[in-house]
């Protein structure tokens, strides 16, 4: 308990799965959260279950796709709170169907890039200018970008989430601001769940089959939070520029 008291907390994607995960460990362990996504009724849900839980929260609906939205979050934050400690980028798309690079559209492209890099990116930069010594970024990729078992369009925003976290390390390295990122295999979470089996590109699915053990079994939205919780946290402080993997050892 209190592994956070005294910090605020950032989560885009907030309103299920992973990032509502991480809300209420965050507000267990003491944190104020900010919780952010596009569903305010979702959001706002799990708002209530953690002031049931008698944690702090702020529900804040936001477009991270759109230019001007993580802005305009982050001032919010700065007026409300006067500081934030910790940024969790978690939100996040999937195309349908997994298309490999001979099929994906520029049509996924955009709309994936859109929200899962410069989305990701716009946070960074909007908090990063607000952060003093001792804050932390964690951003959730995936496994995807770190081995290329995905859609083309998915992997590729996910690569470039990782880049961009050992650039802003590199960055920030002497004003101790840390910036470390995730990367789940397969989690239980209604996004996931949502995808449909025959639209899976079955070439895509068969490559994958190739180089990984798709019996693994798949992270819940708990075991990811545990590991954000630890990388936001003090106790990982001598930490930044890590890309960690967290499948069960499905990519070994």
């Amino acid at each position: 308990m209190d592994r956070l008291k005294g910090k605020v907390a950032v989560i885009t994607g907030g309103n299920s799965g992973v990032g509502a995960a991480a809300a209420k460990l965050f507000a267990a362990e003491g944190a104020v959260v900010v919780i952010t996504a596009r569903r305010e009724a979702a959001l706002e849900k799990v708002a209530e279950e953690i002031r049931s839980a008698g944690g702090e929260v702020s529900a804040v609906s936001t477009d991270i796709s759109k230019p001007e939205d993580p802005e305009k979050l982050m001032e919010f934050v700065m007026e409300k709170y006067g500081k934030i400690d910790i940024l969790v980028n978690n939100a996040g798309i999937l195309e349908e169907g997994l298309k490999p690079i001979d099929r994906f559209t520029d049509e996924d492209l955009d709309r994936i890039v859109e929200t899962n890099q410069k989305g990701t990116m716009r946070c960074m930069r909007s908090a990063a200018k607000r952060m003093k010594a001792g804050a932390s970024i964690v951003n959730v990729a995936s496994v995807a970008g770190e081995k290329g078992c995905g859609g083309a369009a998915y992997v590729s925003s996910k690569a470039a989430v990782i880049g961009v976290t050992k650039h802003t390390a590199l960055r920030f390295q002497s004003q101790m601001i840390r910036c470390n990122a995730i990367c789940p295999g397969t989690i239980v979470t209604p996004m996931v769940a949502a995808m449909e089996p025959d639209a899976l590109d079955p070439d895509m699915m068969g490559a994958m089959a190739t180089h990984s053990n798709l019996k693994t079994q798949p992270c819940m939205p708990e075991d990811v939070a545990n590991i954000i919780l630890f990388l936001a946290s003090d106790e990982s402080r001598a930490i930044t520029g890590q890309i960690l993997v967290t499948d069960f050892g499905a990519m070994l």
